[in-house]
């Protein structure tokens, strides 16, 4: 991303105004931190972190209004030997003439807005960390069911387009289908959407490209989710030990973000729909704390130990 594309694709919300014409428009932004230069207007650039946008607030600029034009340059003159993408000014304030000059030279843009800066932090943060994000693109399809995402997963032509026209049919939505741009905000967090181009469309194999939101109504899309429960698809195979308790719950790692997953074996007649449903529910329990599977285990294990302890008091009993 260069500086140019953060002014086309926030330039209006952050209302930005570019005070150095064409300067340093073209530099890329290396990451997704922005913070205040700290005291390196102060001289001291023993903890300056070069390679981040910075943000000169209404305390740095009343610092250096306060300095006489010869300490104000020095102080510029430290702050622009390091190699930055640009400089922010808040609050809509007056910028030093010297500023524009050294910025300028550098090639380095001056951007201006008129937001305070608690908010104009607030604001383009989130938008860095989201274009710097790390993002990947799987083949599956992912659906919102009770508001639990649900990523299904499997070889083509398996049935997960089928089985999440199924959901939409029953009031879930659609988040995408065949492609899903996964991004990770955070450490923990996946979000899913479809591309773009894509429109919430659907190929059916025998019927063709169907549109979601025309046929089923604009409630039954949304445009992203977070991805909370993959569900893999495999065909059914007898010589295959699937988990028939929930004990032994298995994972997957999208993004090196560890996620339950769930294998679903189909063979004829299997209505995965409500199985999705159920496992939708089921993950819904699980985050209000109520594990069934363990649950009944513990009773299961319990009432055993209290029968034997019975056994074994009247294998004592010699009355």
């Amino acid at each position: 991303m260069r500086i140019r594309d953060l002014l086309e694709q926030r330039g209006g919300p952050l209302g930005l105004e570019v005070l150095t014409d064409e300067a340093g428009l073209d530099r890329p932004v290396p990451s997704a931190e922005a913070s205040s230069p700290g005291l390196v207007l102060a001289g001291y650039t023993g903890r300056f972190a070069p390679g981040r946008v910075f943000i000169l607030g209404e305390t740095e600029i009343t610092y250096l209004h306060a300095l006489e034009p010869a300490a104000r340059r020095a102080s510029l003159e430290t702050l622009f030997q390091f190699d930055f993408p640009c400089l922010f000014v808040t609050k809509g304030q007056a910028v030093p003439a010297e500023l524009i000059e050294i910025a300028k030279r550098r090639d380095v843009a001056v951007i201006r807005s008129g937001l305070k800066t608690a908010e104009f932090y607030h604001r383009i943060k989130p938008f860095l960390e989201e274009a710097f994000a790390p993002h990947t693109t799987i083949h599956g399809s992912l659906a919102d069911v009770f508001g639990v995402g649900l990523l299904f997963v499997g070889r083509s032509g398996i049935g997960k387009s089928e089985c999440v026209l199924d959901l939409v049919e029953r009031g879930h939505r659609l988040v995408a289908d065949d492609v899903v741009l996964v991004r990770r905000l955070g450490q923990e967090v996946l979000i899913g959407r479809g591309h773009e181009d894509q429109h919430h469309h659907m190929e059916i194999r025998g019927i063709g490209l169907i549109d979601i939101a025309a046929l089923f109504g604009i409630r039954a899309v949304r445009q992203q989710k977070r991805i909370e429960v993959v569900v893999q698809l495999d065909d059914w195979n007898s010589g295959t030990a699937y988990d028939r308790t929930g004990l032994d719950g298995e994972e997957t790692s999208i993004l090196d973000v560890r996620l339950p997953k769930v294998v679903v074996p189909l063979n004829p007649g299997k209505n995965i729909t409500v199985i999705a449903e159920v496992v939708a529910m089921r993950h819904l329990l699980k985050y209000s704390g109520i594990d069934t599977a363990r649950e009944f285990n513990a009773r299961l294990i319990s009432r055993m130990q209290g029968q034997r302890a019975i056994r074994e008091y009247l294998e004592e009993d010699y009355e």
